[in-house]
């Protein structure tokens, strides 16, 4: 007899869900609909989604929570899920981080794949509860086990900072290495940073270039202007300033203030590229508006020299003011002797209004800051 029955209700499971597939909403909800009410939890779980996304029957999202919490209580790991993701992101329901780690856990524990990650990432970050290393170590570790690239990752950034757990850099590039494997341009990178710097691993540069590539090829800014680096010096490539440009220029169309600093110099220069000052200036400019001091000192030279800008002392010494907040204490010195020769040849009112400017663009985060 039971038997029967259960056979009943996996044929009409099955029915309801070929209606849901042909997309008949309205029938796979009546088909799915006594199922749920016979206390099924794939039924449940179904019926859920479809009053979320309003298939079949109308939009109502209090029905749909009230379904999928049916489930999760039966221990339904799918809707366990579901839920932790609902009080998660507090769209459906009202945000709740403690809740939203209880369902995650649950279905965890139930083998879902994907709640461990995002148990990690709300312990590392304290997303909606305290932040706890030693929590998120032990859910990227799960994860990492799994194979989940990106725990992976994580759980190799935390051995390699010491967070929640005693630092070590042979663990750090063992899961760094599991991850580049698998793709993860971040986990490449770090991994040819390892190589370069002899942490954890024999100093290798032709493997830090190898890493490096790889996580260059798939547009990891970061990761290019290492790669162009290690063209600069020839370290386990032969030195290229072509190739150096070339990788350079990726990184700083994309926003990589040290690639942007650095593509300055080779217009300045006129190594791996044309000399071309208005260039020059474009890149330390964006650079400079991104806090690096050599960009923002080297771009107080050119407004001294009238290179590539019109000359302008004001704006010179903006810059020099700049760099000096937040350069190194020798740097600084010679920086303040520097500024302060600028300020030979301007007035006590244009020194002022260099200052002044100075303060605001810095207060502004260096929005506004060329005007005089």
């Amino acid at each position: 007899m039971w038997l029967l029955i259960g056979h009943a209700v996996a044929d009409a499971l099955s029915d309801a869900k070929l209606a849901y597939d042909a997309g008949s909403y309205a029938k796979a909800a009546k088909l799915f609909k006594p199922l749920a009410l016979q206390g099924d939890a794939s039924a449940r779980v179904m019926l859920g989604g479809m009053y979320v996304r309003g298939q079949g029957v109308p939009q109502n999202s209090k029905e749909a929570v009230k379904w999928y919490r049916l489930a999760a209580d039966q221990g339904n790991a799918p809707a366990q899920f579901i839920l932790g993701m609902m009080y998660h992101r507090g769209k459906v329901i009202h945000q709740d981080g403690k809740e939203a780690v209880k369902w995650y856990q649950l279905a965890a524990e139930k083998g879902n794949v994907t709640a461990p990650f995002i148990l990690a990432l709300m312990y590392s970050k304290g997303q909606g509860i305290s932040q706890n290393y030693k929590e998120a170590v032990r859910w990227f570790q799960r994860a990492a086990e799994q194979g989940n690239d990106a725990a992976q990752f994580n759980l190799g950034w935390m051995y390699r900072n010491g967070q929640g757990v005693t630092q070590n850099y042979q663990e750090a590039v063992k899961w760094f290495k599991l991850a580049a494997e698998q793709g993860h341009a971040l986990a490449q990178w770090n991994l040819g940073l390892m190589y370069d710097r002899g942490y954890g691993v024999t100093q290798d540069y032709k493997e830090s270039v190898k890493w490096y590539q790889q996580a260059a090829n798939q547009g990891n800014a970061s990761a290019q202007f290492s790669l162009g680096s290690m063209y600069d010096m020839g370290k386990g490539v032969q030195q290229d300033y072509a190739e150096k440009y070339k990788w350079l220029m990726l990184a700083a169309d994309q926003g990589d203030a040290m690639a942007q600093a650095n593509l300055g110099l080779m217009y300045e220069g006129g190594k791996g590229t044309a000399q071309n000052f208005e260039e020059a200036v474009k890149w330390y400019q964006l650079a400079a508006m991104q806090g690096v001091t050599t960009a923002q000192s080297n771009l107080a030279w050119m407004y001294a020299k009238g290179q590539g800008v019109r000359q302008d002392y004001i704006l010179s010494y903006m810059w020099f003011d700049i760099a000096i907040t937040d350069a190194e204490s020798e740097e600084r010195e010679e920086l303040v002797v520097v500024r302060n020769s600028i300020a030979t040849f301007m007035t006590e009112q244009q020194i002022r209004k260099a200052q002044l400017q100075s303060k605001k663009c810095i207060a502004n985060k260096f929005k506004g800051c060329q005007r005089t």
